[in-house]
């Protein structure tokens, strides 16, 4: 079984930990950027909205276009991200919920 590492991750200011695999740290860590700067995007855009809604669109765009220019992953890291992205929504659910 792979070694994984704990990380500490921030999505709109607020704190998750999360296991990965130490290769993966560099490429969680370049995605959490992108999300973070896409959710102030949206800010930017939609002003008066919920924060969640931010992150919700977000994430959302990443989910669903992983490959394209909302979303600068490359194809290879797509399932890597799904699953992450997967991660993240439960994480926010429990904390929301």
């Amino acid at each position: 079984m792979d070694q994984l590492i704990p990380v500490n991750i921030v999505v709109a200011d607020r704190s998750y930990r999360i296991k990965i695999k130490p290769e993966e740290e560099e490429e969680v860590r370049r995605i959490m950027k992108e999300v973070n700067e896409k959710i102030v995007d949206f800010k930017a855009a939609y002003a008066g909205k919920d924060l969640q809604d931010y992150i919700a669109m977000a994430l959302i765009m990443y989910a669903t276009h992983p490959v394209t220019s909302g979303g600068k992953a490359q194809a290879s890291t797509a399932p890597f991200l799904q699953e992450k992205l997967e991660k993240l929504e439960e994480l926010i659910n429990q904390a929301l919920g």
